[in-house]
């Protein structure tokens, strides 16, 4: 095999779970020409994470190769609310919230992708401009049988719930992104699927033109459960070192080489060799738990900070010893109530999340733990209040 056809196996292959509907066809096309491909998010919050890296690593894979790769900012289909993997239907979402959402994305993306050689492009340039007798045209083109069959709505309505015509419409907007840009491949997570599916339909029948679907692995967050943002278990791409390092840290050990696999470019044998190694009971999962960590931070903020994060860790955790840096506030009230001191510190974002805090015995203030949320704490300079195992700040 060729330097370029081994390339392009390899791009077709390496942390993808299915490409329809031939892998072998897209592999055809790839070495004939320069294809259009591209990768949607909706800016459902203001940051990226780790399971994002996964499709825009593999985009950036595509760029590479001389391809034409795009990342779609979901400007527009956000108005409509994905629906995949939701038992309710999103909260709508304003203008300035999507502006605001997205003022630090292409920052925060510039960590794994090349914006000289990857586009970004916004939906709502084109899905906000169309006129009723264009969507319903577009709309025209996919039963809608099709679409309430789709297996999440028919859960939910089983359980009682309601599926809103919004969230019907909403793999047609995201299917004629793909018309509108006629591209030849999509990629996105295992949870994409039926949208990607829907875009395949359009683009052959509003273009006669084949379209490729790529689908790559999802990954869990430090709960072990899928990553996810409203369910505060994940790693951020602008995670500071520390705070990354130690976030991968404290991932479930079964899922140590799953993220080895998508999140790294660590040789497939060196990962198989680990897994071997866990199964066979000749490495502590911890031991390879912090390779991984300082692979990923070295990935995100560079070796020396890798380094340092995890001389932190050990210092902290290991040693039972105070960070060598952390945050510091100045606090003027004489007397506080606890609640509000965590809120000022900034170690927690409410009173609310501060209680629950406290009533896991989560909080320490100069190494003894609070377990008073009603507690008025009298305060001094170089108190050290600790949250957790990771969030500590010094008070001024």
């Amino acid at each position: 095999m060729d330097g370029k056809k081994e390339k392009i196996q390899r791009s077709l292959s390496k942390n993808v779970e299915q490409i329809l509907p031939d892998k072998e066809k897209l592999a055809v096309l790839m070495s004939k020409r320069k294809i259009r491909l591209y990768n949607g998010i909706d800016p459902t919050g203001t940051k990226l994470h780790l399971g994002h890296s996964i499709p825009l690593r593999k985009l950036q894979e595509f760029a590479d190769l001389g391809h034409e790769a795009i990342i779609v900012v979901g400007t527009g289909t956000v108005l409509a609310g994905d629906p995949s993997l939701r038992d309710k239907a999103r909260p709508k979402i304003t203008q300035k919230e999507i502006k605001d959402n997205i003022k630090t994305w292409k920052k925060q993306a510039s960590k794994v992708l090349d914006f000289s050689k990857v586009k970004i492009k916004y939906n709502g340039d084109w899905l906000t401009k169309l006129k009723l007798a264009e969507i319903l045209d577009i709309a025209s083109n996919i039963s809608a049988v099709q679409l309430f069959q789709r297996d999440m709505f028919q859960k939910r309505l089983e359980k009682g719930g309601t599926v809103w015509m919004n969230e019907v419409l909403y793999p047609i907007l995201q299917g004629y992104d793909s018309v509108y840009m006629d591209v030849d491949l999509e990629i996105g997570g295992t949870d994409q699927v039926f949208n990607m599916l829907v875009g395949r339909d359009l683009m052959q029948k509003m273009k006669s033109k084949e379209k490729f679907v790529m689908t790559l692995p999802m990954i869990l967050g430090t709960d072990g459960k899928p990553m996810s943002k409203s369910s505060g278990n994940c790693i951020w791409l602008d995670d500071e070192p520390n705070e990354m390092y130690g976030k991968i840290m404290s991932i479930p050990d079964e899922i140590i080489i799953p993220y080895f696999k998508t999140l790294t470019d660590i040789p497939e044998e060196k990962i198989f060799e680990y897994e071997e190694n866990i199964k066979n009971g000749t490495v502590n999962p911890v031991e390879l738990k912090k390779k991984l960590a300082i692979k990923i931070v070295e990935m995100y903020h560079g070796k020396k900070s890798s380094l340092n994060a995890s001389e932190e860790f050990d210092r902290i955790f290991c040693q039972n010893e105070m960070p060598s840096e952390m945050p510091k506030i100045e606090i003027k009230e004489e007397k506080i109530n606890i609640l509000e001191l965590l809120v000022k510190t900034k170690i927690t974002l409410s009173k609310a999340e501060a209680r629950r805090l406290i009533e896991q015995g989560g909080v320490k203030i100069n190494g003894e733990i609070q377990n008073d949320w009603k507690k008025e704490i009298k305060t001094e300079k170089e108190m050290i209040i600790q949250a957790g195992k990771r969030k500590f700040v010094k008070i001024i």
